[in-house]
């Protein structure tokens, strides 16, 4: 077994028992991440990769995260490394301060490899609206691996990187995750800071790691949660996330949401998720169906308020405050060249959504209407929990769709991520696990509990783990 087979927590424990070096993790991880069959990468950092795993190599102790290398979203900003956000609104930017998630984490002894391809400022579901390059999914390279977080997703499964960073504004953590058969958690909104996250839609945007193990998850999210001081909206965690040690699921009400098991989603996923559902029963867990009938509200409410954040938001890239500054005649002649020609189209597209739910006139048709449905799915989420302790769905209604067969069709393309809307719109945590193949392709369970519950949703998804030992290995993937 290679280096780069090993999970996260596995390459830990040999770096303790002195069976390898940090440097030597970053050069294996660097050869793949160089040769990046799958395109996952915008950015790398090799030499910052190298130089910090000698420093801890030389250390006395090793720190909590060993010296182990990660990828990050490349929404996330890292200090001196160039940072883009999938944009050429912000080609060849370098920030000056890292994100604190970031920080914490190599704090912790994590080591950033470089930066994951994205689809522009987060906004897609395919990765297909990078404005560098398209990433293709390991299972398949004729195929998406998801969005927006799709370069994190397909380096983890990839083997270029043990873990990785995304985001999470309506699923862009969970969907990449189920397509390219690893794990994704969207933590609680407000555990983990946002702080030098590059906004999309801020009351939905949360950081939340991937890996192939949830053991692995759960232990990155340990070094990322709890208040910052540079963001309001962060919160104190309450105690501390422990690794997942269940094998079984003894006293869990799990309910099944009835809207997110019907029209629409793929015989082969459903199957995949029917027989998830049988293997918790198997574990003691019991399964009941249950309704959340806003939930059928989810795409449309997201689709007037998330929009309506972003043309706010992405207003300060205008060729003055952020963004090329441009020769120009007049204001609007400077719009028109940085905002009309370094925007892509689904940014634009969204600006322009936002922008009509907000004018005077149709604001309180449109996002007021939306605000009052998210307080209604709000409290629907939260009567849920008081029946059950966690939902159970399918994660994308799909198994990764063919490059370019959704790019002509927005609503087609917003549709991947219907079963994870609601649980963002929520606030509340979930996590994506492969649960199964369908046409030889992975399909991911979405497990949510309520806030804070992130320890049983990591028990409770290593259990099922455990049970299921599915192989995260892409059939082309050489050992």
């Amino acid at each position: 077994m290679s280096l780069r087979d090993l999970s996260a927590v596995e390459q830990i424990a040999a770096l303790e028992a002195g069976e390898t070096t940090s440097l030597e993790l970053v050069d294996a991880h660097l050869a793949a991440v160089e040769a990046d069959d799958v395109e996952a990468f915008l950015a790398i950092d090799a030499e910052g990769a190298r130089a910090r795993a000698r420093e801890i190599d030389a250390m006395p102790s090793r720190p909590a995260l060993g010296g182990v290398p990660i990828g990050i979203k490349d929404a996330l900003s890292t200090r001196d490394v160039v940072t883009t956000s999938g944009s050429r609104m912000l080609e060849g930017f370098r920030p000056v301060y890292t994100a604190t998630c970031v920080q914490r984490l190599q704090d912790a002894g994590a080591i950033v490899v470089g930066k994951t391809n994205m689809d522009e400022f987060a906004m897609g579901s395919s990765t297909e609206n990078s404005a560098y390059k398209n990433t293709l999914n390991p299972w398949d390279h004729g195929r998406v691996p998801g969005g927006s977080s799709g370069g994190s997703a397909a380096s983890v499964a990839q083997r270029q990187v043990p873990w990785s960073l995304g985001s999470d504004t309506g699923g862009s953590i969970r969907q990449p995750a189920a397509l390219c058969g690893i794990v994704g958690m969207k933590p609680t909104y407000g555990a983990v800071s946002r702080y030098g996250l590059i906004a999309f839609a801020s009351s939905l945007d949360q950081v939340g790691p991937f890996s192939r193990t949830v053991a692995d998850s759960a232990l990155l999210l340990k070094h990322m949660v709890g208040r910052d001081p540079m963001d309001s909206t962060s919160l104190d965690w309450p105690g501390e996330i422990a690794l997942p040690t269940a094998t079984d699921m003894s006293g869990l009400r799990v309910g099944v949401v009835e809207e997110l098991m019907g029209e629409g989603i793929e015989p082969g996923v459903k199957a995949a998720i029917e027989a998830s559902l049988r293997t918790m029963e198997d574990l003691g867990a019991t399964v009941v169906p249950i309704s959340l009938p806003t939930s059928l509200s989810g795409l449309a409410t997201y689709y007037v308020l998330a929009p309506a954040e972003c043309s706010s938001n992405l207003a300060r890239f205008d060729g003055i405050r952020y963004g090329p500054s441009v020769d120009a005649d007049n204001l609007l002649d400077q719009y028109e060249i940085t905002r009309g020609d370094l925007f892509g189209p689904e940014v634009k597209r969204r600006i322009m959504l936002g922008t009509f739910a907000l004018a005077s006139g149709y604001y309180d048709q449109y996002y007021g209407r939306a605000q009052k449905v998210r307080t209604l799915m709000v409290q629907e989420f939260a009567q849920a929990f008081e029946q059950v302790d966690l939902l159970a769905s399918p994660t994308s209604p799909s198994v990764a769709f063919p490059l370019g067969d959704r790019t002509a069709d927005p609503y087609a393309m917003y549709l991947a991520d219907v079963c994870t809307i609601p649980v963002s719109l929520a606030g509340v945590p979930a996590i994506s696990i492969p649960c199964g193949l369908s046409d030889g392709l992975p399909v991911g369970l979405q497990l949510a509990g309520p806030a804070f519950s992130e320890n049983r949703l990591f028990d409770a998804a290593h259990a099922i783990e455990q049970a299921i030992a599915f192989d995260t290995r892409p059939p082309g993937l050489a050992t």
